[in-house]
């Protein structure tokens, strides 16, 4: 879930930043750039870990700030294909669920991946949000934000930029995950008995790394 990856960055250094530490207002200016930030096939980064090196400190011509060669770790989040995580619902719609982490919304379980049978409920005539019902045994258990779901991580991806998007559109996710709930053990955890406890441990780990 969460990895360290070491990066090499060319840093100009703000003039404000010279009257403070050299090493700490390199990091308030990492943290500027990269902390909440998506880095192609990296993941989403969470925080600066540390600093290992620090080189530089040329003025070029032109230019009234210092710029340094640093070299530092980021931890990241990067889930992988098949890793079990626990969300909480954010929303329902025909299209399937999407998730959050609290610090990542961007997670989402479509039709296909949902438990089947299953039934949509709209929440009126007009409207596409709505409830999703797993249909077992002549029980229907419903998907809402009642619970903690459990989840597979079935795909990530990191889409390109658009040059043009429309209006109607979502707003542009640098980073998509795709999650199932289609097996043995997953989906809301009050389904499977004996696994509310364990999802509230996990929320509180996530909670902590945060």
């Amino acid at each position: 879930m969460f990895y360290l990856s070491k990066i090499e960055h060319t840093l100009p250094l703000p003039a404000p930043q010279l009257s403070r530490p050299i090493r700490e207002a390199i990091h308030t200016e990492l943290e500027k750039l990269f902390l909440d930030k998506v880095i192609a096939n990296l993941g989403l980064c969470v925080s600066v870990y540390d600093i290992k090196s620090i080189e530089g400190g040329f003025i070029y011509p032109g230019d009234g700030a210092p710029t340094y060669t640093v070299v530092f770790n980021l931890i990241m989040f990067r889930p992988f294909v098949g890793e079990i995580m626990t969300a909480k619902l954010l929303s329902s719609d025909a299209d399937g669920l999407r998730l959050s982490l609290g610090f990542f919304d961007d997670i989402y379980v479509p039709l296909q991946h949902l438990p089947s049978p299953n039934e949509f409920k709209a929440e009126s005539k007009n409207s596409t949000k709505g409830t999703w019902y797993w249909k077992y045994e002549e029980q229907s258990y419903p998907v809402d934000d009642s619970d903690m779901i459990k989840f597979r991580i079935q795909n990530v991806t990191y889409p390109s930029i658009p040059v043009e998007q429309p209006k109607e559109s979502k707003p542009f996710a640098p980073m998509l995950v795709t999650g199932s709930i289609d097996h043995d053990g997953l989906g809301p955890v009050s389904w499977w008995p004996g696994q509310e406890e364990d999802a509230e441990e996990e929320e509180e780990e996530t909670a902590a790394e945060e």
